[in-house]
């Protein structure tokens, strides 16, 4: 269809409704809506109401942009042109419809008419003979007649008249019908080329569906194809994939029976090992349990010993003690009479006794130290000396370490030697130090790392004066008495020297090793922790952890304990089983046990050796201290008026694990860093002290919980003496501070005006903070300072210095802020502030505001002077309006540079000599908006696109500032917000102004933006516009959320308006007058950024003058090809990262399995063997994971590949993109000199389209094949029916109502199952069958529609006529002669010539469930005319025993292509018959039948047979044997009862025919047969032959030999004898005998007749 035509008909257009308003209910109805069906043409602008659908069909198949329009359209059709069709048969259908009604009306309107004639002439006959009637009644004078015949005359002159108008009547209706009959019919003639266009595309639209078939089939075909290929594929690989599967079970099952073998033999070993372990153990115990029971036993009468002598005691202590109370109760008396203070002497007394009892305690305990200490250098001297002589091969220690540590030995010889001081001021020291012990011990430890710490009393707090009880063993009672460790042996120094042999000496060399190519950096073991820290550790406990030492060298090795150092030796000890050689990463563990002596820190280390030469581990043990802090040091209260009271809190905090006492010193010529502290040991409880616990809660809470019903008695005992400390205390505190033995003088008094709170002194625990309170009453006016140290018993806490200030004023009018902040203001602004004047005067006092003359003109308060009542307050306004002239005027006050502005302003009281002042701070700022370009240049812009330009923006103040573009011309826009915003200070905001020409010529104007502030800041803008050549429809597309997989599209229009008489008359300017040629044809090119989602069709082209082109955008995201390898490498690389652990999981699994397994005996053989062995093989599987596959080896269509792609789509939210399309437009045609050259491109004839796509995640996927879309049937068998499912899941957050395009109703593909909608998250599978019945390929698309989203699911297969050929040419299979219960086979070759694999079934008659039952209903048929009839039944004799006489192997089966497939038909009788027989069809799945074959059979019970002869029984048996067999005859002669029973009957008929007086002789074949399983040959012959001959029958031959498996053929023939009468029937019986190794008669019955018909 041309051009024209095509506009032609797409300028009719429908009503609003879409139909023809056609009524048939009045006539008023057509009246009103008449019909005015004209062409619309561009001269006639002006269309019928009723034709209006034709134009509304326009503009649907010029803009719908929802059907898809193919590139040509002479081969394709599009959806929008196929609506259009059917659309415009509809409305002509209606026309026609309209027609018809049109002739009915006029031909009813006829009908009225004519039938209104008849009524007039039968009134005027009527009329004509009253007026007869009326005539001959007035000549008969009679005059009643006439006036009654005068009232009818008039009656029907009025019937008349009304008759006449009805007439009139009808004439106009009837010329009205017909006016509108022939405008209808003259529209109808109008649309006749109309109605052949849509008769013409019919036609077409009927052949490009056949097309369409056609090229689905082949689609189908060629689809089917790959499913076979790749089946076969699936196939071959599933076949190698169990041929591993199996070799890797039977490798498994053999490794497993070896390794279970190897467990049996070590777990014997174990087993026995473990018995003899048990065994000891428990003699162990018996011997340990009988010591036991004589130690009790001796104890019980040592206990009964001593009862005795604790009551002789007992009564003796008890009168002593009355005897000193008397004593005290009489010196209290004679103090009292003196008027002394009796209770403070006689408590100085007990604490001078109980000092001196200490004192002297620890002077035998430092005794008995001095004694220890000397005997234990002795030893170590010795033992250094043997170590000397025995250990030469271990490393030497250098010498700095070696004088290190003798000096060390020395100081603490030193230390220990050194007598104490007995003064006062050393026993408090010491009292304190207990105390601090006893508190700390009841706080919770502060040590984080996993220790076990056990509790030992060194000693009791009673005196050893006051216990009388001994135990009867030496050290049985003894708390530092260690039990022995279970099956562990404690390391000793001495023990190490004695025992381990010397290990060779090797210096520490700071180079790296080398071991089996690899360098060894740093120790060959590590240690866990890496340093043995003891924190916080008391004198008395004991503390012990775990240490975990790793082989990290790369070999095997072993460790083995050296020493610890000379400073530790005395306080750790270590608990170390060696284990032997370790493998690589094993590890093994030794235990640290930790009892410190005295309270300082210790530093050491642990020394090991091993293979690769001696490695340490670092000790460091801490005592616990005093960490204290205050969070301020400094303390301003500020200006206060005198007479109020303030209060500030400090707060002092202790973080470490020691108490301490403090106490808050004011005396100002006490120096905090030199004067000790001396105070009492007072502690003071206040209800306002706060106290917050700090404590951390450490690893091992679980483990010292444990150890709590150990820990309660000592706990109950300390927190007894600790109370006992501070009842004393209490008691000293209460003394007088003036006697001589007072600690600690009293405090000066504190400054009247600042003053310390109720805490003053105190105890601070560990880990807690207690709150200290300064309070300031100001008295007189003026500063107040006060300095005060926290001082602390600890001697090791330096004192806190803490500084106050405060001032106090006593004006009796001030103002309420003296400091006015009115933050940052601009120039030219006006700011106000309230100003605020309190009073405590009994009078009115006058105020007077005072401005210095500087700042007259920005500053002013109002009013200037007031009155302020008596104890009131005063309220003023302060207006500030800066000037720009500030930085000149108050250059004094004002920094040019930062804008700050301080103006000291003066309010004068009245009476008052000291004004009062306050500061106005402000800081000022600039209003300016700046833009960083003068004058914006747009170029050249097409009237029909638009150009961008950005002009920056800046906010030159320190506010932000609204702004806004005001007056903005149609063609310019400003974006963003419209050009409206706010500006944050110093910010700057890019604007993008977008230009639009609206004509072709040049443009000058001028943009003005206003602040805020309303100020005006002006942009010049110049701009020239031009006019393309070509025209787009849209310049913007903006698609809707598009799912991934989906597409959308957009029908733009690209318009040449330019025609040959309408010449330029645009404005053009000088720049591009010469590219400009009107009236001339355009080539256009869009293009299109490569790899990108767009495709435009047609890219490219010709438009003529006054053309237009329709272009078709489409928008088809699509995951990128990079992303997708790129997340198949990160999936590769997680999956890698899960199997490693998974390996290193096993390999500890069997790590730990074979260390508990293995024996102590043989560890050191064999573990590093099989340790080395799964090193091997986990790094060759490491080898193996670590081959990440390059990404471009990552096809399409892989595993991997698919497993990316559904892991993106799973996580794709959404993807916003614009793309910006040139449209390149020529200046006109290619030069006619040269058509190949390039024409002329003009840069400002280029057309943009601006895109907006938003790809979005798809709500439906399908998660089945690999995610792919293309359903493939592969091959199929004509007649056959394949069923493949595809599965999609809904990932969206909504349900989704699913529904599928109609597949063709008459194709080869149809859905099973129905659609329904899915929730979130859940799945739906669809069931698609493909039944082809031709030999072709078939295509067809699925659309599983959504409201989102349309999944579209190609669907192809191929047809396939299977080619199956049979070997066996005839549709007979005779297997002969059997033996009863014998059987025989044949074998038929079936060969599959197909391209596919072909499925196949056998099927038999007899064991067909619709078995044919015709034998049996042909009974009588077969019974009166057998003779002549060779009609047999289909299934024939079957056996006795029910099995089928015949059967098939195998009965279905599938042939591949190309290949053959053997069929045997075995044939098995079990009783003699010669009626077996069967019929045989060979069918395939498509019910296609290859043969249908008949199976014939006979068997016999002896060797020899003959057959040929006629039949003498019904052809259908009855499968039971039979009941009645022959008897013999009862009579003397045996001969006859053989012959009666060898005897079978057999009848021979010959027909000898005449012809033309001529007879001619009648001659039968029989055929006697040897069956071929018998070895030797047979034998025949005839009796009676001259009979035979006498009655013209002749045999040849007489006699003969059959060999086996062979038949021999006996010819009868008979002539008849001279006389023979018509019709005569010659009957004679001859024996015929068979011989083999029996012998078997025949009594052959021989009848002749002749026939004189020819047959």
């Amino acid at each position: 269809m041309d051009e024209e035509g095509r506009e032609s008909s797409s300028d009719v257009v429908p009503t609003t409704n879409g139909l023809l308003g056609v009524h048939q209910d009045t006539d008023e109805d057509y009246e009103d809506e008449s019909l005015d069906l004209e062409l619309v043409s561009e001269e006639e602008p002006a269309i019928s109401s009723d034709l209006e659908w034709l134009e509304e069909l326009k503009e649907e198949a010029d803009g719908d942009g929802d059907f898809a329009v193919a590139a040509d359209y002479g081969k394709k059709r599009s959806y929008a042109e196929t609506a259009r069709m059917f659309k415009l048969r509809r409305n002509l259908d209606q026309l026609d419809c309209f027609h018809r009604q049109k002739e009915h009306d006029v031909l009813k309107a006829r009908e009225g008419l004519k039938q209104c004639h008849q009524n007039i002439e039968s009134l005027m006959e009527q009329r004509e003979n009253l007026e007869r009637e009326i005539e001959r009644e007035k000549a008969a004078d009679n005059r009643v007649a006439v006036f009654r015949l005068r009232a009818q005359h008039r009656q029907m002159c009025q019937k008349l008249q009304s008759e006449e108008e009805l007439e009139g009547h009808f004439n106009i209706e009837l010329n009205q019908q017909e006016l509108e009959l022939s405008e209808v019919e003259v529209d109808i003639s109008r649309f006749s080329s109309l109605r052949q266009e849509v008769e013409e595309e019919e036609r077409d639209y009927r052949i490009l569906k056949v097309q369409k078939a056609s090229m689905r089939l082949q689609q189908e075909r060629k689809a089917n194809y790959k499913v076979q290929l790749k089946m076969q594929h699936l196939k071959d690989k599933q076949a190698a994939m169990i041929k591993k599967e199996e070799t890797n079970y039977q490798r498994k099952i053999a490794e497993g029976r070896a390794n279970r073998k190897i467990a049996v033999k070590y777990l014997k070993e174990t087993i026995k090992r473990m018995q003899q372990q048990e065994a000891e153990k428990e003699q162990k115990n018996r011997e340990l349990l009988e010591k036991k029971i004589q130690a009790v036993k001796s104890l019980k009468s040592n206990i009964a010993a001593t009862q005795e002598s604790l009551r002789v005691q007992q009564s003796r202590a008890k009168a002593n003690t009355q005897k000193k109370e008397q004593q005290q109760r009489q010196l209290r008396e004679s103090l009292q009479a003196q008027g002394l203070n009796s209770i403070k002497y006689m408590y100085q007394q007990k604490q001078l006794e109980r000092i001196k009892q200490q004192q002297a305690q620890l002077e035998e305990r430092q005794k008995l130290k001095r004694v220890n200490i000397v005997a234990k250098i002795l030893q170590e001297e010795q033992l250094r000396k043997s170590k000397d002589r025995n250990q030469v091969l271990l490393p030497k220690p250098s010498n700095t370490n070696k004088f290190l540590t003798l000096e060390r030995a020395r100081e603490k010889l030193c230390y220990y030697l050194d007598s104490r001081p007995s003064s006062a001021v050393e026993e408090r020291t010491t009292t304190l130090r207990e105390f601090s012990d006893i508190s700390s011990s009841s706080t919770a430890s502060s040590d984080t790392e996993d220790l076990e710490e056990t509790m030992l009393q060194e000693g009791d707090y009673k005196s050893p004066d006051d216990s009388l009880v001994e135990p009867e063993f030496c050290g049985l009672w003894e708390q530092n008495y260690k039990k022995p460790l279970v099956r562990k042996t404690t390391l000793t120094q001495a023990d190490i020297s004695q025992k381990e042999p010397a290990i060779p000496t090797r210096k520490l060399d700071g180079s790296a090793k080398k071991i089996h190519g690899k360098e060894l950096k740093g120790p060959p073991f590590i240690s866990k922790p890496d340093v043995i820290v003891f924190k916080d550790f008391e004198v008395g406990k004991v503390y012990k952890k775990k240490i975990i030492l790793t082989n990290m060298s790369y070999k095997t090795n072993h460790c083995k304990f050296v020493r610890v150092s000379g400073q530790l030796k005395d306080f750790i000890s270590i608990n170390f089983e060696p284990p032997g050689c370790l493998s690589v990463g094993m590890s093994c563990d030794l235990q640290t046990v930790f009892q410190p002596k005295i309270n300082e820190d210790l530093e050491g280390e642990v020394q090991f050796v091993s293979a690769e030469g001696p490695f340490s581990v670092p000790v460091r043990c801490t005592i616990k201290k005093c960490d204290l802090e205050v969070d301020s040091q400094f303390i301003d209260f500020g200006s206060h008026v005198v007479g109020q009271t303030i209060s500030r809190t400090i707060t002092l905090t202790n973080k470490g694990a020691l108490g301490t006492l403090f106490s808050l010193v004011t005396s100002p010529s006490l120096s905090p860093e030199t004067s000790d502290l001396q105070m009492p040991p007072k502690i003071i409880a206040n209800a306002s002290q706060e106290t917050s616990s700090q404590n951390t809660v450490s690893d091992n809470q679980k483990s010292s919980a444990s150890i709590d019903a150990v820990e309660l008695q000592p706990e109950q005992k300390s927190q007894e003496h600790s109370a006992e400390l501070q009842h004393d205390h209490r008691a000293v505190s209460e003394t007088s501070a003036a006697g001589p033995d007072a600690y600690v003088q009293e405090n000066p008094s504190d400054s009247n005006e600042i003053s310390l709170g109720n805490v003053r002194e105190g105890e601070i625990g560990p880990f807690q903070s207690i709150k200290l309170e300064v309070i300031f009453t100001p008295t007189i006016p003026g500063e107040a300072t006060l300095d005060f140290h926290i001082k602390f018993s600890n001697s090791s806490s330096k004192p806190i210095p803490i500084k106050v200030r405060g001032f106090a004023v006593s004006i009796p009018v001030w103002v309420v802020q003296p400091n006015i902040d009115m933050k940052i203001c601009m120039f030219d602004f006006l700011y106000q502030e309230s100003i605020t004047v309190q009073s405590r005067a009994s009078t009115a006092l006058k105020l007077t505001f005072e401005v210095c003359p500087e700042m007259r003109k920005h500053i002013e308060i109002l009013p200037k002077t007031g009155f302020i009542q008596a104890e009131s307050r005063f309220n003023a306004q302060l207006k500030f309006l800066p000037r720009c002239s500030l930085s000149k005027d108050g250059r004094k006050y004002f920094d040019e540079e930062t804008g700050v502005l301080e103006v000291p302003m003066t309010v004068h009281v009245a009476g008052q000599v000291q004004s009062i002042g306050f500061t106005v701070h402000a800081v000022v700022t600039s209003s300016n908006l700046q833009f960083d370009q003068t004058e914006v240049d747009f170029g050249y812009c097409s009237i029909y696109q638009s150009v961008k330009s950005t002009v920056r923006l800046t906010n030159l103040s320190l506010l932000p500032q609204d702004f806004g573009f005001l007056g903005i011309p149609e063609f310019i826009d400003v974006q963003p917000n419209d050009g409206f915003g706010t500006l944050l200070p110093h910010e700057t905001l890019e604007i993008d102004l977008i230009f639009s020409a609206s004509k072709a010529k040049e443009y000058s104007f001028r943009l003005t933006c206003k602040s805020g502030a309303n100020r005006d800041f002006l942009l010049n803008c110049r701009a020239v516009g031009v006019r393309p050549p070509l025209e787009l429809s849209h310049s913007l597309v903006q698609f809707g959320a598009t799912a991934v997989g989906d597409q959308s599209t957009a029908i733009l229009y690209l318009i040449n308006k330019h025609t040959e008489r309408a010449q330029s008359k645009q404005q053009v300017t000088s720049a591009f007058k010469d590219a400009v040629t009107p009236g001339t044809p355009r080539l256009f090119s869009f293009t299109t950024p490569e790899h990108s989602e767009i495709h435009i069709s047609p890219s490219a082209g010709r438009l003529l003058p006054g053309e237009r082109c329709l272009v078709q955008v489409m928008f088809r995201p699509r995951l990128v090809e990079q992303e997708i390898r790129e997340e198949a490498l990160r999936l590769h690389y997680q999956s890698k990262l899960l199997h490693e652990k998974e390996l290193e999981r096993t390999r500890q699994a069997e790590q730990k399995s074979k260390k508990d397994t293995s024996v102590e005996s043989t560890k050191g053989k064999k573990a590093p063997v099989n340790a080395k062995n799964c090193k091997v093989s986990d790094d060759l599987k490491t080898d193996k994971l670590s081959e990440s596959p390059d990404p471009a080896d990552i096809q399409p269509g892989s595993e991997l590949y698919e497993q990316a792609r559904a892991s993106l789509l799973y996580s794709f939210t959404q993807c916003y993109s614009e793309y910006t399309i040139p449209c390149f437009i020529s200046d006109g045609d290619p030069p006619e000199e040269d058509r190949q050259a390039q024409p002329a491109w003009s840069p400002f004839n280029t057309l943009y389209v601006k895109l907006q796509c938003l790809a979005v995640q798809p709500p439906l996927v399908v998660i089945s094949n690999n995610g792919n879309n293309i359903i493939d049937f592969q091959q199929v068998a004509v007649g056959e029916k394949a069923i493949k499912t595809f599965t999609v899941q809904n990932i969206s957050k909504e349900s989704l109502d699913l529904s599928a395009s109609l597949l063709d109703i008459i194709g080869t593909f149809s859905l099973l199952n129905a659609l329904r909608c899915i929730r979130p998250g859940e799945k739906h599978t669809l069931i698609l069958a493909f039944s082809p019945t031709q030999e072709k390929k078939y295509c067809e698309t699925l659309e599983v529609r959504n409201k989102t989203i349309t999944l579209e699911m190609t669907l192809v297969g191929e047809g396939v006529v299977p080619a199956v050929t049979l070997s066996h040419p005839g549709c007979l299979l005779d297997f002969g002669y059997v033996l009863k219960n014998e059987s025989k086979s044949q074998i038929l070759k079936l060969h599959n010539n197909s391209r596919l694999s072909v499925g196949f079934k056998v099927l038999l008659a007899s064991i067909s469930p619709f078995k044919p039952q015709g034998g049996a209903d042909k009974v009588a048929l077969l019974l009166g005319s057998y003779r002549d009839s060779q009609i047999l039944s289909i299934v024939g004799t079957q056996n006795y025993s029910g099995l089928s006489v015949f059967s098939v192997v195998p009965i279905e089966g599938s042939i591949a292509p190309g290949q053959s497939q053997d069929i045997t038909v075995i044939f098995q009788p079990d009783h003699s018959s010669v009626n077996y027989s069967d019929t045989l069809t060979i069918e395939l799945t498509n019910k296609s039948k290859v043969c249908v074959m008949d199976l014939k059979g006979a068997a016999s019970s002896h060797n020899m047979y003959l057959y040929g002869a006629d039949v003498l029984t019904v052809p259908i048996e009855s499968l039971l044997p039979p009941l009645i067999t022959c008897q013999p005859q009862l009579t003397g002669n045996t001969e006859p009862k053989v012959m009666e029973k060898d005897h079978m009957p057999v009848l021979v008929t010959l027909r000898a025919t005449y012809r033309g007086g001529v007879i001619v002789p009648a001659m039968r074949e029989l055929h006697v047969g040897c069956i071929h399983s018998v070895k030797k040959s047979g034998e025949f012959y005839w009796d009676s032959v001259p009979s035979l001959q006498q009655q013209g029958f002749s045999v040849e031959p007489i006699k003969g030999s059959v060999e086996a498996g062979e038949k021999r053929t006996i010819t009868v023939t008979w002539t008849p004898q001279s006389g023979y009468k018509p019709y005569e029937v010659v009957k004679t019986c001859v024996p015929l005998t068979l011989k083999e190794h029996e012998k078997h008669v025949y009594r052959v019955t021989l009848m002749a007749l002749v026939s004189i018909t020819e047959e």
